[in-house]
């Protein structure tokens, strides 16, 4: 998980974020040497996530939740604070970690999803055919 260059969080079977990536730390401004173990609750105030109308979804909606207490795969997009303040729009599935014993927690993978710059074009140019300056 260290290696990969996609932002990836680990949790265990509690909801216990016990480790997240270089590209999660780079996502978030600040590697997980700096924030250590944080609890299900506490991970939800310090990164949200939140909905499309900016309020926080609940703790038992999310991904990783889901793919732990389900032991099947999660997806959701969703808004995620870093610690600048910023809301990064980001894709999120989450995977259960199964063994003989049932689950043990899941890890959870991120796509920032990036504007789209069509929709960037088609904008300006349906203003400038609105009589918008170019």
């Amino acid at each position: 998980m260290s290696a990969l260059s996609t932002p990836a969080f680990l949790v265990d079977e509690g909801g216990l974020l016990v480790f997240y990536n270089d590209a999660a730390g780079t996502l978030l401004g600040r590697g997980y040497d700096e924030v250590g173990q944080v609890g299900p609750r506490e991970w939800g105030g310090l990164f949200g996530p939140y909905d499309g109308a900016g309020d926080a979804i609940p703790y038992d909606d999310l991904p990783l939740v889901r793919a732990v207490r389900a032991g099947r795969p999660a997806h959701a997009s969703f808004g995620l604070r870093a610690f600048d303040g910023r809301i990064h729009e980001v894709e999120c599935s989450a995977f259960p970690i199964l063994t003989a014993r049932g689950s043990q927690g899941a890890i959870a993978i991120l796509w920032p999803v990036e504007p789209d710059p069509a929709d960037a074009v088609g904008t300006a140019a349906a203003g400038r055919a609105n009589g918008a300056p170019a």
